[in-house]
């Protein structure tokens, strides 16, 4: 049997490295997996969790979805350019209020998140239709789906691509290619963790009071038992995207988490849009107690079936 051949972006860490380490030890050793990074020299875990694959099942290549001739330099580099499913991981976070944030602090997420992605579908989705086989999935978000507070710049980066991907997945279909997003809510890595300690160094003197004290008493105040209570692994991402790459007929859209499908169903079940704002306002305004009692009960029942996750590192690192 044929190995598909697998290129993935951002594997220096988090969902990225998983999601490398984990095809590249498929069992039936289905796949041929290229993990890139922007800076090699950032391989070392990767390297480590690799282990025996590197250099059979898995090689690691860089590759900057900011810089078009690093895409084509290593698409080139493969064996006759053949990319049989490209995940699309590569991404950065930015929380605050968009008084405190630079334009160019949001250009810099909308070229990361959005634009690396067309940059790479440029590159490789005429090879694609050419041979009229190929599977496109995207690492997106529940946040492409419903904007959360203080995410404005991220969910409007996420909610791009889902748009490029949705117009784009009428026009694979012709090609018999599969376009799937993958839709995490919070997962615990060190791109949450960078995002929320950048989120604290905030400069606040831009914002009026009322907002400064919505971000750091409200926002920040419950980031954590968010993460702790819904957050699930890279390495549950990664089990996830594995099997929609298995599929015969892969889905469009798969959220991994079922905790918070509840909140992103509440945009569906409303054709004017405002039963998911209005229910956000009261959950963080009016109903604070019972968020949080809720938040809690969650954790409780999560606790019981596994190790409960944190937001701070491990003390022994």
């Amino acid at each position: 049997m044929t190995q598909k051949v697998v290129l993935i972006t951002g594997c220096s860490s988090g969902i990225g490295l998983s999601l490398a380490a984990r095809i590249a030890k498929d069992e039936k050793k289905r796949f041929m997996v290229y993990a890139t990074m922007r800076n090699l020299s950032k391989g070392e875990a990767l390297v480590k969790a690799a282990g025996r694959t590197l250099g059979r099942t898995l090689e690691i290549k860089q590759l900057d979805v900011c810089d078009e001739d690093s895409i084509r330099a290593c698409v080139d580099s493969l064996p006759d350019r053949r990319v049989d499913i490209l995940i699309s991981n590569a991404g950065m976070g930015l929380i605050g209020p968009i008084e405190c944030q630079s334009i160019g602090e949001m250009k810099t997420v909308m070229d990361t998140n959005f634009f690396g992605l067309v940059r790479l579908v440029k590159e490789i989705l005429p090879d694609m239709k050419r041979r009229k086989r190929g599977h496109i999935v995207v690492i997106s978000s529940v946040m492409g789906i419903q904007g959360i507070l203080f995410n404005d710049i991220y969910a409007a980066s996420k909610f791009a691509v889902e748009g490029f991907c949705e117009s784009l997945a009428v026009q694979a279909l012709r090609f018999q290619l599969n376009i799937s997003l993958i839709e995490p809510g919070p997962v615990i890595t060190e791109f949450e963790r960078k995002v929320y300690e950048e989120g604290l160094k905030t400069d606040l003197s831009k914002a009026d009071e009322v907002t400064a004290d919505m971000f750091t008493n409200i926002y920040l105040k419950n980031y954590k038992q968010i993460f702790e209570t819904l957050g699930q692994t890279a390495d549950d991402i990664a089990e996830h995207t594995l099997k929609i790459i298995t599929m015969d007929n892969p889905p469009f859209r798969h959220q991994t988490n079922t905790l918070y499908t509840p909140m992103t169903t509440l945009k569906y079940a409303d054709p004017n849009g405002d039963l998911p704002i209005d229910t956000f306002y009261k959950m963080v305004f009016e109903h604070d107690k019972i968020f949080n009692a809720s938040l809690n009960f969650l954790k409780l029942l999560r606790w019981r079936s596994r190790k409960s996750f944190t937001l701070e590192k491990d003390n022994n690192n």
